[in-house]
């Protein structure tokens, strides 16, 4: 593994600790400031860091949990495969899953688009970073 993928899958790491303990200025500290989100489940795509970094903070959810699991490179585009677990606020219900996104960079290193996918869609999450299973 190349230098440059070790600082990536760090860079990542570093990323899904903060936003697992709630500190989503950390979480969006390697993106660049146009950064797009698209979420799962044929949401709208959200643009910019602010925007962004408002959508982590949770809602309907106590906590959020992502441990990524899997890293795969693609020229500037990394496939992360993750566990996410969720504790709803007010429902006290409990989600734990595996899925998947894909993370494109800049030239300069910084994340420039995320897409997240749900648990069934590991083949459209492949397609989106350019590699087959």
């Amino acid at each position: 593994m190349s230098d440059e993928n070790v600082e990536i899958i760090e860079s990542l790491q570093r990323g899904f600790d903060a936003y697992s303990r709630g500190d989503f200025d950390a979480a969006v500290e390697n993106f660049h400031p146009e950064v797009e989100l698209v979420p799962a489940g044929r949401q709208s795509v959200i643009r910019g860091v602010g925007a962004i970094r408002t959508w982590m903070e949770p809602d309907a959810f106590e906590s959020q949990v992502v441990e990524p699991l899997e890293f795969r490179f693609a020229g500037n585009k990394v496939l992360v495969r993750h566990r996410s677990k969720i504790h709803g606020a007010g429902s006290g219900i409990e989600a734990d899953f595996v899925n998947w996104s894909v993370w494109t960079y800049n030239q300069a290193g910084l994340i420039t688009r995320f897409e997240i996918y749900l648990p069934n869609q590991e083949a459209e999450a492949l397609e989106a970073a350019g590699l087959s299973k």
